[in-house]
């Protein structure tokens, strides 16, 4: 007897061993449960149970292949016994896609969406119509050769799934692949840059209130931490997903930015934004993305950057026009006058992740211009507001990094400084799971440029204390050897 007849024997035993307590529980509920059932309906019912525990043994065991009768026969004759039938149902067709080669895998394809679609009739309130309308185009996408599907059509397909429900369009493959479409259309001249970039931004926003969504979870559990209490097995499995979910995110905007790339630029930007001014200047959304891409992309030095950021701040004044005519007085070395704006913006946000986030946009703003010292406030703020998101302390330890010639009296104690920015980098890998590597690769880098182990004896200052000076105001403490 070869090995896999043996284990589909084990199978076909314990699925009798299985169906032998559920089935005899179940037609014992069955039958006080419905006064006016008859033996029948009793007797369907244990068909319909029996064919249930085979099918979802068989598919717990990825013996998609036997399971692929008893889930057809479900379909057919009890399409509403119970929802496994479509959690493993999708699992048994997206492997007979997979393994069918060429036309053979049309029909499977086919019936595949047409599962889902049955799904939605008797499951309809635990199947998202933007989730598995996302999911039908995904499929269609990655079979497009043998289904003939072109660019237009699988772009109509993605966009009216998004259109249905973005609520739960959330897939981050679906919304990437869906932007990439739209490039591609775009390059083929079937849509224009105000498309282009329209879309741009809505998938762009769509990713940040996915992304605002899983940090309020994962801080909630860093916060938890940080009162002492121990993660449970569940929280940390949670702790993982959301880290994975804001990994997952990270990439797929990263990749809309690589892929609008050189689309957006300025010689595309101006000219667009000059045209549609007059009839936008009072559309504060407009105003709002128009601004924004402008200074993104480093338009900021052309007129109509501030034109468009004076009708933005009067059409709808937030925190946001706050930070755009800050950046102004910035670039006109005005930045004590634009400090006045930015604590503005900050004191008009109410929002705490929208908060945390302008936080370090401030921040970032004034390290650039050497202000490191409120800078560094800022990035507090943010860290307060929004504790998963270390970039605010590898900003941080940038900015002690360097610092270290200007805020120490002996060398020694300048290249101390290191160890300030590798402890910053460090506590970056420990509460942000999306910057563990690189975090820690700047926290490696930061020690070696501290002092050795042979400076440490030759100075006899191990396990002392020193005071950094200057903006930093802060202590270190000379590693033991």
């Amino acid at each position: 007897m070869t090995d896999g007849s043996k284990n589909e024997n084990m199978i076909k035993q314990n699925i009798n061993i299985i169906m032998k307590s559920k089935i005899t529980l179940l037609v014992i509920l069955l039958t006080f449960s419905f006064v006016g059932s008859n033996s029948v309906s009793a007797q369907t019912n244990e068909e319909a149970l029996t064919k249930l525990s085979i099918m979802t043994e068989y598919a717990k065991a990825k013996n998609y292949d036997a399971a692929y009768a008893p889930l057809m026969e479900l379909r057919a004759s009890h399409p509403k016994f119970n929802r496994a039938i479509y959690k493993y149902g999708e699992k048994i067709l997206k492997h007979k896609v997979k393994t069918a080669s060429g036309d053979a895998k049309i029909p499977y394809i086919n019936d595949l969406m047409k599962l889902w679609e049955e799904r939605a009739v008797n499951y309809p309130s635990k199947t998202p119509k933007g989730e598995y309308a996302a999911k039908a185009c995904q499929l269609q996408y990655t079979n497009k050769a043998v289904l003939g599907k072109t660019t237009n059509d699988l772009y109509a397909c993605f966009d009216a799934a998004y259109t249905a429900d973005k609520k739960t369009f959330t897939d981050p493959k679906s919304l990437l692949t869906y932007f990439n479409l739209m490039v591609k259309l775009y390059d083929k001249g079937d849509k224009s840059a105000k498309e282009l970039f329209n879309k741009y931004d809505d998938v762009a926003e769509k990713i940040e209130e996915e992304v605002k969504n899983a940090s309020t979870k994962l801080n909630a559990l860093a916060e938890k931490e940080e009162a002492g209490t121990a993660l449970t097995r569940k929280d940390n499995q949670y702790k993982k997903y959301y880290g994975q979910v804001l990994s997952a995110y990270g990439q797929v905007s990263n990749a809309l930015d690589v892929k609008l790339g050189k689309r957006a630029n300025c010689d595309n930007l101006i000219p667009l934004y000059k045209k549609d001014f007059e009839a936008n200047k009072t559309d504060a959304v407009w105003l709002r993305r128009a601004v924004s891409r402008m200074f993104h992309k480093e338009c900021t030095d052309d007129p109509l950057y501030e034109a468009l950021v004076k009708a933005y701040d009067k059409a709808d004044p937030s925190a946001d026009t706050k930070v755009f005519v800050a950046g102004i007085l910035v670039k006109k070395g005005k930045v004590t006058e634009a400090e006045k704006y930015f604590n503005q913006a900050y004191d008009l946000e109410t929002n705490s992740f929208k908060k945390a986030k302008l936080a370090n946009r401030i921040g970032l703003i004034l390290k650039k211009k050497g202000r490191y010292g409120k800078a560094r406030n800022y990035f507090r703020k943010a860290l307060k507001l929004n504790p998963s998101n270390g970039r605010p302390h590898l900003s941080i330890a940038a900015m002690y990094a360097a610092s270290a010639n200007s805020c120490g009296d002996t060398n020694f104690n300048k290249r101390a400084v290191y160890w300030l920015a590798a402890q910053e980098a460090q506590k970056a890998s420990r509460v942000d799971p999306t910057l563990k590597k690189s975090a820690s690769q700047s926290a490696t880098s930061y020690k070696a440029k501290a002092p050795s182990k042979s400076e440490i004896f030759t100075a006899g200052n191990a396990g002392q204390t020193i005071k950094i000076g200057c903006w930093i105001g802060a202590s270190v403490t000379v590693p033991k050897v």
